[in-house]
């Protein structure tokens, strides 16, 4: 059974320059080629079980999802974490009958391998699936989750296969998450990092 506009941690008031739609009946051969034949930033694709989401996002999700990127590398660069991104790869699992792709991920000291060791969703408007339970179904050990200026970690527990919420990232457990927060909606992202990293230094 799929499950829709979850209101869990994803629900948010819809934006009107971020557009969403939802596909019926999309066997997993279809939405591989559809995933390949579509690959750019311009569209996001999350399945589940032959339902396929489609996302167009807007120009302030991904300045928000550039911003929170940059400022956790920072962080991660300051502290001479081996933090290796690899932006909006698609992940996916056909035994499972999902896939999605999020707004950033990463891995920390390796090489990515099957799925990274945690993703950055930033939450503009209400998805039409819940990317959770992919997430989950994918076994992908955290999320991050930006939503109306707030971030949160959320780790998965292997014995529920469920998130839960956690003060703080096992990967970057040092990171102040109200601090990283306070700069991501910035327009002048340069001075946020220099602000972020100011702070960072008093600490």
């Amino acid at each position: 059974m799929v499950a829709v506009r979850s209101e869990g941690p994803y629900a948010t008031a819809p934006a009107p320059d971020e557009q969403r739609m939802l596909l019926p009946n999309v066997a997993w051969k279809e939405y591989v080629l559809l995933r390949d034949v579509l690959d750019g930033p311009g569209i996001r694709m999350t399945y589940v079980q032959g339902v396929l989401e489609l996302m167009s996002p807007s120009r302030e999700h991904e300045m928000w999802k550039k911003n929170l990127a940059r400022l956790v590398e920072l962080y991660a660069y300051r502290d001479g974490i081996d933090l290796r991104g690899y932006g909006s790869t698609t992940f996916r699992r056909e035994a499972k009958d999902r896939g999605a792709e999020p707004d950033e991920c990463y891995v920390v000291g390796k090489p990515l391998g099957d799925v990274p060791d945690f993703v950055i969703e930033v939450i503009h408007s209400s998805p039409l699936l819940d990317k959770l339970g992919v997430y989950a179904a994918l076994a992908i050990p955290e999320v991050w989750i930006f939503r109306d200026g707030r971030l949160s970690v959320h780790r998965l527990d292997a014995s529920s296969s469920a998130y839960a919420v956690q003060p703080r990232s096992a990967f970057l457990p040092g990171l102040d998450l109200a601090l990283v927060e306070r700069f991501v909606l910035r327009e002048d992202t340069n001075a946020a990092l220099r602000e972020l990293e100011a702070a960072l230094a008093k600490t």
